[in-house]
């Protein structure tokens, strides 16, 4: 563990001050499962014994394999969450791989290992101790410990740090379950909401709309649309929902299914990722993409009974690594949404079905009606009929109606 020399004193921690410290601790393990309470618990605890300037608490994403800062004693509200550091990468990331503590008294900045960040004025304190948080043997995150004077670290400071991370990572490993718990809860009633819009009476936009509504939400993406195929010979992809406010992109012209990147998620019925749609040649709307601050997208089709009948895009303002589990979501509301297409064509052909039968007995009884006022024929009633809807641009269903009242009113 690498030490220099410092201009001050080591900071000494009392019998009483280090009996105090792990009862807190262990009133925090003994506590509710929440996930942000609990970070910024222990930045509070950490902070008070150690009088530092900065203390940083960074958490292992198990998604996207790298280390996340979560909490901070001085408030980065924009950067929590936002800042990812490989395993390997600067001072944390070593701490992390290597699963060892480091202390460095002065001139930490000029470590081989350190990585700084811009948004972080942190990175330009003289002294710096990072120590990982283990639980059950792995490597789930690290706290950082800073000072903008030179300071050397005593061994028991590091000890009980080091001891405070070992307690704390079973609490931070088991808040972060529930919180994804939670998050599966909620994703769960998202698509009950979805479900239970399949058997409404809705018209289909409106179910569309719902679903790119609650699918954008769920997935926290900046736009989400639906495109079907369109009815006649399934060669474009026409826009048919979109939770976007942008005009531009809801009026965006339909998109051929031949030697496009959406057209390949048609025919290969597979899902597609693009890490930035506006470097990818074969995506047609790059010129949007950019206007529209765009960056990753995932593209899943839309199946219902066998066949493909449309796709869901999804994309995110941030450059996005969509997981496994984010792609099975949309898959399973694609589905959904692909039920509520072919139920509400269902609906729609049966409801045209009976009109259709309805148009054709007050037509027949119209014709009936004329043919025995006129004496005509079938052939030249029907025409008649039909000549009297073109010349009114009215309906011969409407024409039809009127001629039976027409001779209602007469008897």
């Amino acid at each position: 563990m690498p030490k220099t020399r410092a201009s001050n004193k080591k900071l000494k921690i009392s019998p009483e001050k280090e009996l105090e410290v792990l009862r807190k601790i262990v009133e925090l393990v003994s506590s509710e499962l929440d996930l942000s309470r609990s970070l910024n618990e222990v930045v509070s605890i950490v902070n008070e014994f150690t009088r530092a300037d900065s203390v940083f608490i960074y958490l292992f994403d198990r998604q996207h394999k790298n280390l996340t800062l979560m909490a901070s004693k001085i408030p980065h509200k924009k950067e929590l969450g936002v800042i990812h550091i490989r395993s390997g990468e600067g001072i944390t990331g070593w701490v992390a791989q290597q699963n060892k503590p480091v202390a460095i008294a002065e001139n930490a900045y000029q470590d081989k290992r350190f990585k700084g960040f811009d948004v972080l004025p942190e990175d330009q304190y003289e002294a710096f101790l990072s120590v990982p948080i283990v639980y059950k043997g792995k490597v789930s995150g690290v706290i950082n410990v800073q000072h903008k004077k030179p300071h050397e670290y005593a061994d028991e400071m590091v000890n009980l740090i080091n001891m405070i991370a070992k307690q704390v990572g079973g609490v931070f490993e088991h808040a972060f379950l529930f919180e994804e718990i939670k998050t599966k809860a909620s994703q769960f009633d998202k698509l009950v909401k979805v479900s239970e819009s399949i058997t409404s009476q809705a018209y289909l936009d409106e179910i569309l709309n719902l679903i790119v509504v609650v699918t954008a939400e769920i997935l926290n993406s900046k736009i989400c649309s639906i495109m079907l195929l369109d009815e006649k010979k399934h060669e474009e992809l026409v826009i048919r929902a979109t939770q976007s406010l942008s005009q531009e992109y809801k009026q965006k012209p339909n998109l051929k299914v031949q030697g496009s990147l959406l057209g390949d998620v048609i025919r290969n019925r597979k899902p597609i990722m693009v890490e930035d749609v506006r470097k990818e040649v074969r995506y047609v709307y790059r010129d949007l993409a950019i206007k529209e601050n765009l960056t990753s997208m995932v593209a899943v089709p839309m199946i219902v009974k066998n066949k493909v009948i449309g796709v869901i895009n999804v994309y995110t303002q941030e450059p996005h690594h969509f997981t496994e589990e984010e792609i099975n979501v949309l898959q399973m509301v694609a589905n959904q949404a692909a039920v509520a297409v072919e139920n509400t064509s269902l609906v729609s052909e049966a409801v045209r079905a009976k009109e259709a039968l309805e148009t054709r007995k007050l037509v027949e009884r119209a014709k009936g009606i004329l043919m025995r006022l006129h004496n005509l024929d079938e052939s030249t009633a029907y025409r008649m009929i039909h000549k009297k809807s073109m010349d009114t641009c009215k309906t011969m269903k409407d024409i039809a109606e009127s001629i039976i009242l027409i001779e209602e009113m007469a008897k």
